[in-house]
């Protein structure tokens, strides 16, 4: 039989007044199944209705024994309890109910049933018991706070935030707890409470819990608080915000560096400082190429500086630079700066041996020009001339083709004095096979002899170099060198040498070079010198030529200046008369090859042959000789003016 019918003929016992016979129906009800809730609770409720208090008290007895975690026996036993008036009977319901840590429903409804009967004492002790039970819940918590606060009881209020505080402890403080209690201390006008209590959250929770607590907080401050206070909120999401990016990307060194600078501006304490940067530095690049370092290594640089200047922890410095070298792949790549930076310290720290022996260390590990050039500027500063020697030795050992090295050396001995030891090391430089930069050192050599006032050496030395090279920059230096030592003859027999020498070269630089022999001639005064040269300069004309792309298709035609030279010209006129000349002869070499081998040319057309090209000789000398003398008299008479040359041009 189903358990619905036994309800419905127990009620139907019941509709007829027999209770009794009803009340053996429920109970044979509960034989068949003694843990069906409905049975229980349409039997009380049927004892209920009849009046029978004491049968229903034994009926929900006997149900909250079997069942004692069903929910519904206790609010229904509480609540007849309570419509019969006897208060303490169902406070007595209510205790029985909590020993067995009910859920926390149960809980509530026992707080709400004593306030309703004011009995404030008695809501305090069960909230109390309540939270040793179900504590883990925030919210309960609050709660019980806010029943304080209700009450007027506010060191109570106060007492049961810092309970939570103490129960969750630093790692399981929750933020809604933060919360509550600062804005509860905001509206018990205790600013300065409030406050602390959000910088704790700030400073103790993860950055991914506390936007709730910026939110408040700056509510706050905008509320109650003053421009600095507001600043500090400013501060403290900026740093919600770097720890975010960090802890995104530990190789964000960006991130690390504006992190780091906050914090150093805002002078916070060393030891947040300090750890801010072991954990910037703990992010080592995964690759071993020196593009990823560079960022990477200011890190270290910055943290050596801020023990140094700020913390005026020297030891602690000195520890920073030495993790910092032995992290470097030396082997790889370093970093100069490191290095140069480590020996300054100890210099400041008036430590010179040691100084010494970082940059030997350096030095001996990766030999880089930086490290040699920092070395000898320190012993130049300590005036160790004699160790300035050898670093140089050693300098050039390691980088026998830098120019520079060699010009440096050669100063430091003419600084001392030592003409001859300088002279000797520009003659070592100067035969080294390769060079970087080997225009310098020359530069350098000349105006080294010409200081000296050794104006002979010097123009051993143009006569060397120009065995060397051709270059117009030489010619018209060494002109320029004679005509500064008063030797206009010798200036004028250089520009004629390098004009011979420099036939063949662009037209640009044989402009260029005329230009300042012109230029010299003004100096000299001599004005028949000065003709001549004005003889030699070219005439500017205008031309175009035919544009093509790099695929080969034609793209038109640009106008460009070209420069004529009169002897050009004339070597032009020459060149042609030798040409016919060597024509003529193979021809008629040709023709006595072909007489001999029995070819039948018939005579008459060899004849005719040779007399056309007797006539093209005659008239290419001619032309030649007559275009060559009138090119020389018109260059002479007039000047290379670009309006002559576009009448010519057209």
């Amino acid at each position: 039989m189903q358990l619905a019918n036994w309800i419905k003929y127990g009620k139907w016992e019941e509709s007829i007044g027999e209770v009794q016979r009803a009340r053996s129906v429920f109970e044979r009800a509960l034989d068949v199944d003694h843990r069906s809730i409905s049975i229980w609770l349409q039997y009380a409720e049927m004892e209920m209705r009849c009046k029978q208090i004491n049968h229903a008290r034994n009926v929900f007895d006997r149900a909250i024994t079997i069942m004692p975690r069903a929910m519904q026996f206790w609010l229904k036993y509480s609540y007849m309890e309570e419509v019969i008036e006897n208060i303490p009977g169902a406070r007595q319901i209510f205790e029985r109910w909590i020993e067995w840590e009910p859920p926390e429903q149960a809980w509530q409804t026992y707080i709400n049933f004593e306030l309703r009967y004011k009995e404030i004492d008695r809501a305090r002790s069960v909230y109390q018991r309540f939270l040793h039970v179900h504590g883990t819940n925030v919210q309960n918590w609050i709660k019980y706070a806010k029943f304080e606060e209700r009450n007027g009881y506010i060191g109570n209020a106060r007492a049961a935030y810092e309970r939570a505080m103490e129960y969750f402890g630093e790692e399981d403080i929750n933020e809604t707890v933060l919360v509550a209690f600062a804005l509860f201390e905001e509206r018990q006008k205790e600013h300065e409470r409030a406050r602390a209590i959000f910088k704790y959250g700030l400073d103790n929770l993860p950055s991914s819990r506390t936007e709730e607590i910026f939110k408040h907080y700056t509510q706050h401050e905008k509320k109650f608080g003053e421009r600095v206070g507001i600043e500090d909120v400013i501060i403290s999401k900026r740093k919600t915000q770097y720890e975010k990016m960090v802890d995104e990307n530990g190789y964000n060194y960006d991130a690390w560096f504006d992190y780091l600078r906050l914090l150093e501006n805002e002078e916070t304490d060393r030891e947040e400082v300090e750890d801010v940067y072991e954990r910037a530095i703990a992010n080592v690049p995964p690759h071993s190429e020196k593009r990823y370092w560079r960022r990477y290594i200011y890190l270290w640089i910055n943290y050596a500086l801020y023990e140094e200047l700020v913390a005026k922890d020297y030891e602690r410095a000195r520890q920073v630079y030495k993790a910092c070298l032995d992290i470097i792949p030396h082997k790889i790549f370093t970093f100069a700066k490191v290095w140069i930076l480590f020996a300054h310290f100890e210099i400041r720290q008036l430590d010179l041996n040691a100084a010494r022996k970082i940059l030997g260390v350096a030095i001996g590990k990766c030999p880089k020009d930086k490290l040699f050039r920092a070395y000898i500027d320190l012993e130049l500063q300590l005036r160790e001339f004699d160790r300035c020697r050898k670093l140089y030795e050693k300098f050039l050992e390691s980088s026998p083709e830098s120019s520079q090295t060699w010009i440096k050396f050669a100063e430091l001995e003419s600084l001392l004095g030592d003409t001859d030891r300088a002279r000797a090391v520009f003659t070592i430089a100067v035969q080294q096979p390769a060079l970087d930069m080997p225009e310098l050192l020359w530069k350098a050599y000349i105006d080294f002899e010409i200081a000296s006032e050794e104006h002979e050496k010097a123009r051993d030395l143009y006569e060397t170099l120009l065995q060397r090279t051709n270059h117009i920059k030489v010619w018209i230096s060494m002109a320029e060198f004679e005509q500064t030592i008063g030797n206009f003859e010798g200036a004028r027999k250089v520009y004629e040498k390098a004009n011979q020498s420099l036939e063949n070269a662009e037209k640009e630089e044989r402009l260029m070079l005329l230009e300042a022999w012109k230029e010299c001639e003004v100096k000299s005064g001599d004005e028949e010198a000065l003709k001549r040269v004005e003889t030699m300069m070219p005439r500017k004309v205008k031309k175009r030529r035919q544009i093509q792309t790099e695929d080969g298709v034609d793209a038109g035609w640009e106008e460009y200046f070209d420069y004529i030279f009169p002897q050009d010209q004339a070597a032009k006129g020459s060149f042609k008369l030798l040409e016919a000349a060597a024509r003529w002869k193979r021809q008629k070499e040709e023709a006595a090859r072909a007489a001999q081998e029995g070819l039948d040319a018939p005579v008459q057309e060899r004849e005719e042959e040779q007399e056309e090209e007797e006539k093209v000789r005659e008239g290419d000398s001619d032309t030649d000789m007559s275009s060559s003398s009138s090119s020389s008299n018109s260059d002479s008479e007039s000047s290379s003016s670009d309006s002559d040359s576009d009448d010519d041009n057209e």
